[in-house]
């Protein structure tokens, strides 16, 4: 064999030597590759359901602040309606005249004035507009007077430093007890669904 022939024969192996390695690092290459592209679509699809949960959990939060809002707006439009019907109430009540207020006014003054049944003096508060009505029903009773104006819709508030006790019979202390007792059969009333 020539020198020829074996440089020739090295080169061939070399050069089949170079074609297997290329094509082990082709295939290599192509592994590598296709592992990328699975990793990267795991990942696009991790970040795909990332970012529908964030979606679905934004839209969660926006719907649940918009019905919180919408509830809100609806307790303060009852809470205005409410007010708007007991402005309306005071109003008719502070309107009572003649007997119906008299005998109103009569009947307070009658059960404050079991308070005071051994009291030598009473005073007795009122509406202004009732200081006529107050002083005709005090004459009924024995050391009881008119003493002054109290802001109210009408009724009396009475008290005695002997006993040291004030009764506030005015219209605006049974007209808050009766709301507060009935405030949620009003508002149901009201508010019917």
């Amino acid at each position: 064999m020539s020198l020829d022939t074996v440089v020739e024969d090295i080169k061939a192996q070399a050069r089949a030597r170079a074609e297997e390695i290329r094509a082990e690092a082709d295939e290599e290459a192509d592994e590598i590759v296709a592992a990328a592209e699975n990793d990267a679509t795991e990942i696009r699809e991790d970040e795909l359901a990332q970012a529908d949960r964030t979606v679905a959990q934004e839209r969660e939060q926006r719907i649940s602040s918009a019905k919180l809002e919408a509830k809100q707006a609806r307790l303060d439009a009852r809470r205005n309606v409410l007010q708007s019907v007991r402005e309306d109430i005071e109003a008719e009540i502070a309107g009572l005249a003649g007997e119906q207020r008299e005998e109103l006014t009569r009947a307070l003054l009658e059960d404050a004035a079991t308070e005071f049944e051994s009291a030598g003096s009473v005073r007795v508060f009122g509406r202004a507009d009732d200081e006529e009505l107050i002083d005709s029903l005090l004459a009924d009773y024995d050391g009881f007077e008119y003493a002054g104006e109290f802001d109210c819709l009408g009724g009396v508030v009475v008290e005695s430093d002997e006993s040291r006790v004030r009764v506030k019979n005015t219209f605006d202390s049974i007209l808050e007890d009766v709301w507060e007792d009935n405030l949620r059969e009003i508002s149901n009333r009201l508010f019917e669904q």
